[in-house]
């Protein structure tokens, strides 16, 4: 008679080829990959604690420094070179930097030149209404600063290679590629010269900011940017921030020297409110004339504040 067969499982010993269950992490991987339908996956909570107040100022704080990090580097080296403090143990700049930082020549004036850069990027960058992401590293400048191209120019180079990136910061490849495009591109020539007067347009300029309307005297011309005199000061503008007067020459000569009576003005330390009130006006009302009015008030305050003019002619 056979005996009914056993209910008990018969326990088989384990042998080589056979999978154990792991003891250690590296041998439960494998035993989870070889069976996955057997595999008990145990999941650890951990708890992400949001940053306080203070660690987030702090991080803030840490992430700025290390963006700056190049800054700072170029901007030292910079005061080395001008200040020429290394006269007391080296001949050279280039000699000091190779001895005392292991940077080749090509290597420090990178450094500065980059730094002349990112502060350019910062003057002329559009920050109205959006934050545009700033260079991390003097690589990302490299052509930039050796495109030698005029500050406003620059500005726009970063912009057209952050939007190229995703709106992040581009590597020096994006960079090289949209300088390339703008160099091959044909220049528009400048249409403004020096002596010529012109209405200042603020756009998307935030030093222009308020400035709406003013007039000035074009006193340098470059590619693509002019620089103009104010009432109130000097401006380096982009030339499309700029709308001609149109006027005769003697109708320039005469605002010329407006603008010099003002500047003369302004330049007083301690003045009186309405003096700034006359400027104002003045300093928007882009006609070549003054009515008798206004040339006896300001006639009156130069007399006041004992400002001798004599019309040049």
């Amino acid at each position: 008679m056979n005996k009914p067969p056993s209910r008990r499982k018969k326990v088989i010993p384990a042998t080589s080829e056979e999978p154990k269950l792991a003891t250690d992490p590296a041998q439960e991987n494998t035993f989870l990959h070889e069976n996955p339908a057997s595999a008990t996956i145990i999941v650890t909570a951990v708890e992400v604690k949001e940053l306080t107040d203070q660690e987030q100022s702090l991080r803030l704080q840490l992430e700025r420094q290390v963006e700056r990090a190049f800054l700072s580097a170029g901007q030292a080296l910079m005061e080395l070179r001008d200040r020429r403090l290394y006269r007391s143990t080296h001949r050279t700049f280039e000699e000091y930097c190779r001895d005392r930082f292991n940077y080749s020549r090509d290597a420090a004036y990178l450094k500065i030149s980059a730094t002349v850069v990112y502060e350019n990027l910062q003057k002329f960058l559009p920050t109205i209404g959006r934050q545009i992401p700033m260079p991390t590293n003097e690589r990302q400048l490299r052509f930039l600063a050796k495109a030698e191209l005029e500050p406003a120019v620059q500005a726009d180079v970063w912009q057209q290679a952050v939007e190229q990136a995703g709106n992040k910061i581009p590597s020096s490849r994006i960079v090289k590629d949209v300088v390339d495009r703008i160099r091959e591109s044909p220049k528009v020539p400048n249409p403004h010269h020096v002596g010529e007067i012109c209405i200042l347009l603020p756009k998307d300029n935030p030093d222009l900011r308020g400035k709406a309307g003013y007039w000035g005297v074009v006193s340098h011309a470059g590619e693509y940017t002019c620089t103009v005199q104010t009432w109130d000061g000097d401006y380096t503008v982009k030339i499309e921030h700029l709308k001609s007067l149109e006027l005769l020459d003697e109708d320039c000569q005469f605002m010329q020297q407006l603008c010099v009576r003002l500047r003369q003005l302004h330049q007083l330390a301690s003045r009186d409110s309405s003096v700034d009130w006359l400027l104002q006006g003045l300093g928007k009302q882009a006609k070549p004339y003054l009515s008798s009015l206004q040339a006896k008030l300001l006639a009156t305050v130069e007399r006041e504040y004992k400002i001798e003019w004599r019309q040049q002619k």
